[in-house]
């Protein structure tokens, strides 16, 4: 079994696609086979000279391919009995609806906004955001934190138990290395693949629990923590990515229960909170001294806007958490925090959050009636939907087929821990420019659900 020397392709914009290109290009031409092995990330990060966010993004890029796959305890493998045709050239995306971010309507105005704040708070300002601040953000930022995360708390969470982060996906990483550290976590058996990079380069096993319409089945759960003994639990209550599943407050009031009798920490990362039409009570208000809440301004504003509020169990973990931090993305922006603080304080955040909800609204309207004949679920302020696929189709071949025709989604195996994955995609509506390009784009779905399967894989 070959292991894979990493490189990076000279013909990609980016590095991380140009890694993946590598990767793919080695496989389509023999380099590697059915089964040969991928080095570590770090390690992978650490020959290439890039940092281990880039390795990470590259290999989500793989696996939405369905060029790797992951082997707990064992590392990341060239997918077992697929090797991709030879005679497969890359295909151009005409609309990328594999992306999910939020849509950006002409109501929320993005570009004049960000433009116009940006001026206003450079305009006549010392050297204040240009220079490093604390890890935890200044008191106006975390005061901000706080106003912000206020309706799903009930009031106003204390300010010295939060924290400002460069985005989640650092958040969740340094809170995983923080809380289970040499031991376990479990989560849905189906989601967010960046949680699987953080596990995988933190060397922590992840247990799959059960799921159905409402998200983790606490039945499930429980029989994890009495068998397993996870260190922490990792979910997303509000609008699941990629199942659209948001929990009602039975659900998360015994979910917490299960966790407080066990003693496992909560991870709750909830980006989409603000895209449900009422709020629901965080799980962090439910089981305060064991949940590290999440919530990142990338989902429901814009992925510009890489700052994430993390709410801590006590005001000594937010210590904690920091150290962890500093040693990976020490700080959040200073400029990009004073911009949200600036926009939490005078309403425009909200402003702009309800434009994308009502843009989302509507494009779930359009994929409603383009879709009506097919099993999907969705949320409607949500900004992606989950569509089992009709019994001909695999996910890996018709993501493919979509690809080839233009049309980039994502297969459920990207989603999936450790066990086979169910026969569905992810569709992301928000990367359109405009509904009619959304709608051109579901209109080439639906005819490509009506195909008949066949296959594209080569058996060895």
């Amino acid at each position: 079994m070959a292991i894979w020397k990493p490189r990076i392709a000279a013909t990609a914009r980016y590095k991380h696609q140009g890694i993946a290109d590598a990767l793919q290009q080695d496989i389509v031409t023999g380099v590697l086979r059915s089964g040969d092995a991928l080095p570590p990330q770090r390690e992978i990060a650490r020959q290439l000279g890039v940092d281990l966010t880039t390795v990470t993004r590259a290999l989500n890029e793989a696996r939405r391919l369905d060029l790797i796959e992951a082997r707990t305890g064992s590392g990341t493998f060239v997918k077992t009995g697929y090797v991709q045709p030879r005679a497969t050239a890359p295909v151009a995306v005409a609309l990328d609806l594999s992306m999910n971010i939020p849509p950006q309507p002409a109501a929320a105005d993005l570009h004049r906004r960000i433009a116009g704040s940006i001026s206003a708070l450079l305009e006549g300002a010392s050297s204040h955001f240009l220079s490093y601040h604390e890890t935890t953000g200044t008191e106006a930022d975390r005061s901000a934190a706080a106003q912000w995360l206020a309706p799903r708390f009930g009031r106003q969470p204390a300010s010295d138990r939060l924290l400002l982060a460069g985005g989640a996906q650092s958040a969740l990483f340094a809170i995983c290395n923080l809380v289970a550290g040499g031991g376990s976590i479990c989560a849905g058996a189906t989601t967010y693949p960046g949680l699987n990079s953080a596990a995988a380069a933190l060397g922590l096993s992840v247990h799959p629990l059960a799921m159905d319409t409402h998200g983790i089945i606490p039945e499930a759960f429980d029989e994890c923590c009495r068998h397993n003994a996870p260190k922490a639990l990792y979910v997303i209550p509000s609008i699941d990515n990629p199942t659209t599943a948001t929990m009602p407050l039975d659900r998360r009031q015994a979910i917490a229960r299960i966790a407080e009798n066990y003693r496992v920490m909560i991870i709750e990362d909830d980006p989409y909170a603000e895209l449900l039409d009422e709020p629901l009570p965080a799980i962090a208000t439910l089981a305060p001294a064991i949940t590290w809440h999440m919530a990142t301004l990338s989902k429901c504003v814009t992925p510009a806007l890489r700052i994430a509020y993390v709410a801590c169990p006590t005001p000594l973990d937010v210590l904690k958490l920091a150290s962890r931090l500093r040693a990976s993305n020490p700080v959040a922006s200073p400029l990009l925090a004073a911009l949200a603080t600036r926009w939490v304080e005078a309403g425009t955040l909200q402003e702009i959050a309800v434009a994308i909800r009502s843009e989302s609204q509507a494009r779930q309207s359009l994929a409603s009636a383009i879709l009506r004949n097919w099993n999907y679920a969705a949320e409607p302020g949500g900004h992606h939907l989950w569509l089992t696929l009709p019994p001909q189709w695999q996910a890996a071949e018709f993501s493919g087929l979509a690809r080839r025709s233009g049309l980039g989604i994502v297969p459920s195996s990207v989603f999936s821990i450790g066990t086979p994955p169910g026969s569905a995609v992810r569709v992301s509506l928000g990367a359109a420019p405009d509904r009619e390009t959304l709608e051109q784009g579901l209109l080439l779905l639906d005819r490509l659900l009506h195909e008949q399967q066949f296959s594209t894989r080569l058996i060895v």
